[in-house]
């Protein structure tokens, strides 16, 4: 017998219009030209081997991507991310489901980052209608569509809305035959018509209003072709907390998005890879996606041997992963997870002890 389930529809969903924030992106953002703040003369001398490995690559038309925690866009990066973007210099960016949310609430209202502790206390953290509806309804649409999670959501803000089709449409593409490999589309469009039916949505254009989409990182990179993928777990994130989200179309779409960074992975060669302030998710997702690449390089006679990889977070670096490579497991730097991850993945790394604001203002400063 299945496991009872909590039943979503039965909770009070409020309005985001009441939900104090901490944060506003008019007033917390960071210019992309204000000056770093003091790093240390170790860090500083390794963000400027940083830039020259990216403008290497770029010059030798190689990919740059870059992958961040959350912290990124609650900082304010975004108007940096979208300089890097713009002026070239990165060819790829890749977030966790926190950073897909909070850089949509951002350029839906303006403000983010509710007060955890308060809000669990009272049972609203993270059952709020805009956040749920629309980020969900986004990634339903675009698994549809065939797109990935995080091209869904830039994609709303970007355009500010979304196309729901209709019901004959989408019962047409479940009724006919697929093409090979067509099946996941008739799939999602089942998932479609069901959410269509729950919340009663009408077919045609649903505007969705973004006034402060300038700065949001998701809606730059789908202007500017940019690949935006978005790297969620399973009720990690406050979207799981609607009945709009959709497992299926999660599953769809992130897995898409999985396998378009392989693929930039798959060309790192000679590139680089910057991991900004992510614990967990950016070096899960690139040791499986270099395992893959390097597999399917084997095959081809080569091997990926020649990539750069740079870190960066807030933690004391009291070991040299560089000059003595793996310390031994009695020693507290084992566990860190993400040094020890990128150690094993080949190439050369590098580490940075930096606040991800400070680090990423130099190494624009230094590739301007």
């Amino acid at each position: 017998m299945p496991y009872p389930q909590l039943d979503r529809n039965r909770l009070v969903v409020k309005s985001l219009a009441g939900r104090p924030n901490k944060l506003a992106i008019e007033k917390d953002h960071v210019d992309p030209d204000r000056a770093p703040g003091p790093m240390s003369a170790a860090a500083q001398e390794s963000v400027r081997e940083i830039a020259a490995k990216i403008r290497s690559a770029r010059t030798a038309d190689r990919p740059v991507v870059l992958a961040f925690g959350a912290h990124t866009i609650k900082n304010g990066l975004s108007p940096v991310l979208i300089r890097l973007m713009e002026r070239g210099w990165v060819t790829h960016l890749a977030t966790n489901g926190a950073g897909i949310i909070h850089d949509w609430e951002f350029a839906y209202q303006g403000q983010s980052s509710e007060d955890v502790r308060e809000n669990v206390a009272c049972g609203q953290f993270g059952i709020w209608q805009e956040t749920g509806f629309y980020i969900n309804l986004a990634i339903v649409v675009g698994a549809y569509e065939g797109l990935g999670y995080g091209e869904s959501v830039g994609r709303l803000i970007g355009t500010e809305g979304l196309t729901i089709p209709t019901i004959d449409d989408l019962l047409k593409v479940i009724a006919t035959p697929p093409a090979p490999g067509g099946e996941d589309r008739v799939a999602a469009s089942a998932d479609l018509l069901g959410v269509i039916r729950q919340f009663d949505l009408k077919p045609g254009r649903l505007a969705v209003p973004h006034p402060f989409k300038a700065y949001s990182a998701q809606a730059a990179a789908a202007r500017l072709g940019v690949p935006f993928t978005g790297h969620p777990m399973i009720g990690h994130d406050i979207i799981y907390n609607h009945p709009m989200n959709h497992g299926a179309a999660i599953g769809r779409t992130a897995l898409r998005d999985f396998l378009s960074f392989a693929d930039s992975i798959s060309r790192i060669q000679d590139g680089v890879y910057l991991s900004v302030g992510s614990a967990v998710m950016s070096p899960m997702i690139f040791e499986k996606a270099l395992s893959m690449a390097q597999n399917l390089a084997i095959q081809a006679g080569t091997r990926i041997e020649r990539h750069f990889i740079a870190v960066a977070d807030l933690a004391e670096a009291g070991w040299d992963w560089q000059k003595n490579g793996e310390p031994p497991k009695d020693n507290p730097a084992y566990y860190l997870r993400y040094c020890k991850t990128f150690n094993r993945m080949g190439g050369d790394m590098r580490y940075v002890c930096a606040d991800n604001r400070d680090f990423l203002l130099l190494l624009t400063r230094l590739l301007e």
